[in-house]
């Protein structure tokens, strides 16, 4: 995928000298140090593995609150985000001053090998305690990982309710070259559902064995699969990430979004200020803003990520979210370097060779 840019400075920013950004209330007063400290540094630069559809609300919001802080958003796949980041570090040359991404485990390769400034952020009080690690990486969503199905071809009576459930179903002769998921070579959000499944599910090899029944298809993204299935080409995908099939399936008729009732795996948009960042102020306000409620209440309503706070109100909010599934069936990845466990080379390779020899194999 090629990476985007955008390029988001509000008209507002014209006028940045005369606009005086106040502190956000409840923030401490000495708060006014990193906004005056951001205006200076006038830009911000973020990697980010989130739609930039998604994105451009968030910028456009946090312009108005801080107006003179071009904000540049690189929109990129999650392993890309990853490999950009580490080979720019590594090189010493220019990179990004923050990166948010949906896959979890790379997030906190990097931020436990020291590349993580460590921010205790003024909202931190609000966010969950899974959510946090080390005042360094923070959780800003509550994604589900969700199986959708085509709704015209697959009939109601079909449509599996649990992992067992899409394990049998996708067996039958109907689903042959019909099944679809993440590409886990390729997308680091796919590994990290599939691995935390593993962890999860006591049958994952019953699991992996009916993908191969399946001759699964993969995809190194959600909106592949979701267009696969919409078109009938696949008929139901599994670990689909829920945030954006549930919007894509209220404008869609032929997209049905099934959140398993055994347990559903919840994926967080892990952010961190790069300990390096040229522009370190501004990449605070962000990430104080992405916590904020101001900025929570625009990740639900508007760019329908789901908000991690509890105190955000709206359809995409973990509060609905729990509501919905049951707060002992939801199963948030916790940002914690103990998603690493399959990321060093020898588990990564077994794991992968596992799912060619089971899944994989046509």
């Amino acid at each position: 995928m090629i990476s985007k840019t955008i390029l988001a400075a509000a008209c507002a920013s014209l006028f940045a000298g005369a606009a005086m950004a106040q502190v956000p209330a409840g923030y401490p007063a000495d708060y006014q140090k990193i906004i005056d400290g951001a205006k200076k540094e006038g830009k911000l630069v973020i990697y980010g593995a989130t739609d930039s559809k998604a994105t451009q609300p968030l910028i456009k919001d946090f312009n108005a609150l801080y107006p003179g802080i071009t904000v540049e958003y690189n929109d990129m796949n999650s392993t890309e985000v990853y490999n950009r980041f580490i080979s720019e570090a590594a090189a010493g040359g220019n990179t990004a001053d923050a990166l948010w991404s949906s896959a979890m485990d790379l997030q906190m390769r990097l931020a436990s090998d020291g590349y993580a400034l460590q921010y205790k952020s003024v909202e931190v009080s609000k966010i969950p305690g899974w959510a946090v690690w080390d005042d360094k990486a923070y959780g800003t969503t509550f994604e589900p990982a969700a199986i959708v199905y085509n709704k015209r071809l697959v009939d109601a009576k079909e449509v599996p309710q649990n992992h067992a459930d899409f394990a049998k179903l996708i067996q039958q002769p109907k689903f042959k070259d019909k099944v679809t998921t993440y590409d886990i070579e390729k997308s680091g959000v796919g590994f990290m559902f599939m691995t935390q499944d593993a962890r999860e599910n006591p049958k994952f090899v019953d699991l992996e064995n009916a993908f191969g029944v399946a001759k699964v298809r993969v995809q190194s993204s959600t909106g592949t699969m979701m267009e696969r299935i919409s078109s009938g080409e696949n008929l139901i995908g599994y670990n689909v990430l829920g945030s954006y099939a549930l919007v894509r399936a209220k404008a869609d008729p032929s997209i049905g979004v099934v959140l398993p009732k055994d347990y559903t795996l919840i994926m967080s948009r892990v952010i961190f200020i790069n300990k390096a960042a040229k522009n370190v102020n501004a990449a605070k306000l962000w990430m104080d803003y992405m916590l904020s409620h101001r900025g929570q209440t625009i990740i639900a309503n508007d760019s329908k990520l789901f908000a991690i706070r509890q105190d955000v109100t709206g359809e995409t909010t973990s509060a609905e979210l729990i509501k919905q599934i049951g707060k002992d069936n939801v199963k948030p990845v916790p940002v914690h370097p103990m998603v690493l466990q399959f990321l060093g080379p020898a588990k990564r390779m077994a794991f992968l060779k596992q799912w060619k020899e089971t899944a994989g194999k046509k």
